[in-house]
């Protein structure tokens, strides 16, 4: 790609971006529906008592670190899917995607263990007794939704490689109408179902997983434009040399997308020694900041589309464009939500509880979430574009060393401030004192990245 004038880079820019939106917007409804449900969980629980809230949020935490990490995992698919398809290389998409599901489903059962034994985590935390039960089993009947989880995104990623999303956008829209209904039906027993409480969060969460998988095996199926690389078309036994070459892409991925969900998820253990406001708060600010990330996840994930497919083309040069453009487009949409989340916070966390101390908390957390906007888009497009080079294990040090080597260090000090450190405020600043570590670690991670970024691409041109 060569730019001759300031008019023709303003032109290619433009179409770019516009072809970024084109694949962007069917995984952001997607990604939007996928969160849906858990802020209906959250909301849903957080009208039916102030307990049920503590306890569905904590079983969310150990939830969502285990299902992101599973995601960052079954992401080792789509640079290579991507890439085989710029390079038209067709023929070789299915065995990848049929090697990805076997890793998929050992890896859903290796999650369902961790996630069973990380609830004695509960057991070792100040808490009301009815509040670790309600954790502990939100955890328990949702980790048999962990295979499948597995396998829906292996598909999901394949999905998205083949320029395929609005599929993913449909199945999602429908999961979460599944989930609203299920929700309504057992949290508060309506039309003769059992009241659950919070409990009904976690049989909607199953169910939902589930349906995703079905639903989108269901889907793909009847569409001609998954024939030509239809993965189900023959048996294949696992193949080592491909697993452990789709593990080596893949465990990066997931470490990093474990470093960053536990920062968040930990706080939420963290902080409940401060009660159940401390917890139910950093849920709500939790939620809606997941809520306002799928705009530059959902350009990520597009954005690795595209630089795969133009790496598998063979034109480095187009990839390098298209990974800038898809940073600033990502920065441009920051800049907006940083200034709606720091108008609206009052409001926003409203919504979320009738508890006016809880709103209270969760306002101020989102002030500090605006904050980081900035920084939090930057990194997560510009590890995605990295990732569509096939460099997975680079991102992984960078976040590695922002959010367990800064973010959780600092985190610690300012929130619990206990007293045998040399420097801490004169009060633990509880939650709050975490969210202004996550400002730096985010940071921290936007700024390593972008210099790899200019690294690696630079690197291909050579």
């Amino acid at each position: 790609m060569t730019v001759t004038s300031p008019a023709c880079l303003r032109t290619q820019v433009r179409v770019e971006v516009h072809a970024l939106w084109q694949l962007a917007w069917p995984i952001l409804i997607g990604q939007l529906a996928n969160v849906g449900m858990a802020v209906v969980d959250v909301a849903m629980a957080g009208h039916a008592s102030a307990d049920d809230l503590a306890g569905v949020s904590l079983g969310v935490s150990i939830w969502n670190m285990v299902i992101i990490t599973l995601m960052g995992i079954m992401m080792s698919v789509s640079p290579l899917v991507a890439q085989y398809v710029g390079a038209k290389e067709f023929k070789r998409v299915p065995h990848v995607v049929r090697q990805a599901l076997w890793k998929a489903l050992g890896v859903g059962l290796v999650a369902f263990c961790i996630a069973n034994l990380a609830t004695e985590i509960f057991n070792h935390l100040d808490l009301a007794p009815q509040v670790r039960n309600l954790a502990q089993n939100f955890v328990h009947i949702t980790s048999f939704a962990l295979p499948a989880f597995a396998c829906y995104r292996v598909l999901y990623n394949y999905s998205a490689s083949l320029n395929q999303t609005k599929p993913l956008m449909g199945i999602a829209i429908g999961a979460l109408l599944l989930n609203v209904l299920i929700n309504w039906l057992l949290v508060f027993g309506h039309w003769g179902a059992p009241k659950l409480g919070g409990l009904g969060c976690a049989w909607s969460t199953l169910l939902c997983v589930w349906f995703n998988l079905v639903g989108l095996l269901w889907w793909m199926r009847r569409s001609p434009a998954f024939r030509s690389t239809w993965p189900f078309s023959q048996y294949e036994a696992p193949h080592w040399p491909k697993l452990n070459r789709l593990l080596k892409l893949g465990l990066p991925i997931g470490v990093t997308y474990f470093a960053e969900t536990s920062a968040f998820g930990l706080i939420a253990l963290l902080v409940a020694e401060f009660g159940s406001t401390e917890v139910a708060a950093h849920q709500i600010a939790l939620n809606f900041t997941s809520l306002v990330f799928m705009v530059p996840l959902s350009l990520g994930v597009a954005l690795l589309t595209r630089v795969g497919q133009s790496l598998g083309a063979g034109d480095p040069v187009t990839a390098r464009f298209r990974a800038w453009v898809g940073v600033g487009t990502a920065l441009g949409f920051a800049v907006v939500s940083a200034t709606g989340i720091a108008l609206f916070n009052r409001q926003i966390a409203s919504t979320y509880t009738s508890d006016i101390a809880v709103a209270t908390v969760a306002a101020q957390l989102l002030f500090w979430a605006a904050i980081f906007q900035l920084s939090d888009a930057t990194q997560v497009v510009t590890s995605c574009a990295i990732r569509g080079y096939k460099v997975t294990r680079s991102p992984m040090v960078v976040h590695l060393t922002a959010f367990w080597v800064f973010s959780l260090p600092l985190g610690y000090a300012l929130g619990l401030a206990p007293v045998w450190l040399l420097w801490r405020p004169s009060l633990p600043m509880a939650a709050q004192g975490f969210w202004i570590a996550l400002v730096v670690g985010l940071t921290v991670a936007a700024m390593g990245l972008i210099v790899l970024l200019r690294r690696v691409a630079n690197s291909r041109l050579t």
